[in-house]
C-alpha cells in the first residue's frame, strides 16, 4: 500500500485507527474457546465489527508463534481474511544480520503479504536495508517505545542529544517518508514536538492508547500533520471492550468511539 492509498483511506473514512489483534486466547470470550479454530474465529468477527472504523490492523506475532504451527496458520488466515483496503502490519520486531534479514523480509512480505513489518533499529543500517528494499512495504523502527524500559537506553544521552532521537535522524537517512516509519509511544506525548521536528513528514505507529493510558488529543495536537501522519493502535481496549458473547458488537463500538474522536482531530483534507 502506498503512502497516497493509506492517506486516502484515512481521509475518506475519517479515522486513523490501528485495531492491534493480540489475541489471547485465554482473554477471549469463554464460548469461543473450545471452536476448532478459535484464534481465527475472534479475529474474523473483530474484524467484520471494527472494519468500517479503522484504516489498519496489526497483528502482534508472538501472540500467534506462542501457538505453534497452528497459531502461524491461524495469522496467515488472519492476514487473508482483512480487508486489502486495510493497511497490515506485522509487529514482529525483526532485526538480524543482513541475510537474516532479508529471510524475514521474504517472509512477511512475499509469503505473508502484510504491508508492512516493525524492525528494531539496534544492529544498525545491514540489519534495516533488506526491508526497506520491497516496493510499496513499509519498515516501521522502533523509535520512542512506551514501555517503562525505554528509560534503559531509548532515553540516554548519546552525544548532544538521547539516544531513540539519534536513531530518528540516522534511520531517517536510510529510508523515505514513503516507506519509512516509526513507533513512538502514546505514553510519551511531551517528546512529540521534538519527534516531529526530527522525523517531520514520517508517518508514525502510535501504541499505548487506552489500556497504556495515552492520550489521543495530546498525540494528535502535538503529531498531526497535512496527510494525518499518524497511525494510532487500541488493542485491548478494542478487542476485549467485552469478554460476554457480544463481545465483536462492543468491540465495534469502542472503534467506532476512537473513530469518532480521531474525525475531530483531522485536517481539512490533504
Amino acid at each position: 500500500m502506498t503512502r497516497q492509498q493509506l492517506t486516502e483511506q484515512i481521509f475518506s473514512k475519517g479515522t486513523y485507527l490501528c485495531v492491534g489483534l493480540d489475541t489471547d486466547l485465554t482473554k477471549i470470550p469463554v464460548h469461543l474457546r473450545q471452536h476448532p479454530d478459535a484464534l481465527f474465529e475472534f479475529n474474523r468477527q473483530i474484524i467484520d465489527a471494527t472494519k468500517n472504523y479503522c484504516v489498519s490492523y496489526k497483528i502482534n506475532t508472538a501472540f500467534y508463534e506462542a501457538y505453534g504451527v497452528k497459531g502461524w496458520e491461524a495469522m496467515e488466515r488472519t492476514v487473508a481474511y482483512i480487508p486489502k483496503t486495510h493497511f497490515t502490519i506485522a509487529d514482529a520486531k525483526r532485526g538480524d544480520i543482513g541475510n537474516t534479514s532479508t529471510q524475514y523480509a521474504r517472509a512477511f512480505f512475499e509469503a505473508m503479504d502484510f504491508d508492512a513489518i516493525t524492525v528494531a533499529p539496534y544492529m544498525g543500517e545491514d540489519s534495516v536495508r533488506p526491508f526497506l528494499e520491497y516496493a510499496h512495504k513499509w519498515t516501521i523502527v522502533l523509535g520512542l517505545t512506551s514501555n517503562a524500559g525505554a528509560k534503559d537506553f531509548e532515553l540516554q544521552q548519546a552525544g548532544e542529544g538521547f539516544l531513540y532521537e539519534k536513531v530518528l535522524t540516522t534511520v531517517g537517512s536510510w529510508g523515505n517518508p514513503d516507506n519509512l516509519m516509526f513507533v513512538v509511544g502514546a505514553t510519551q506525548a511531551d517528546a512529540f514536538a521534538n519527534i516531529r521536528k526530527l522525523a517531520p513528514q514520517n508517518f508514525y505507529l502510535v501504541p499505548g492508547v487506552g489500556a497504556q493510558g495515552g492520550s489521543l488529543a495530546d498525540i494528535s495536537r502535538e503529531a498531526m500533520i497535512s496527510d494525518c501522519g499518524l497511525l494510532v493502535n487500541a488493542s485491548r481496549a478494542v478487542i476485549y471492550a467485552s469478554t460476554a458473547e457480544d463481545f465483536a458488537v462492543q468491540a465495534g463500538a469502542a472503534a467506532q468511539t476512537y473513530a469518532a474522536e480521531m474525525r475531530s482531530y483531522l485536517p481539512a483534507k490533504a
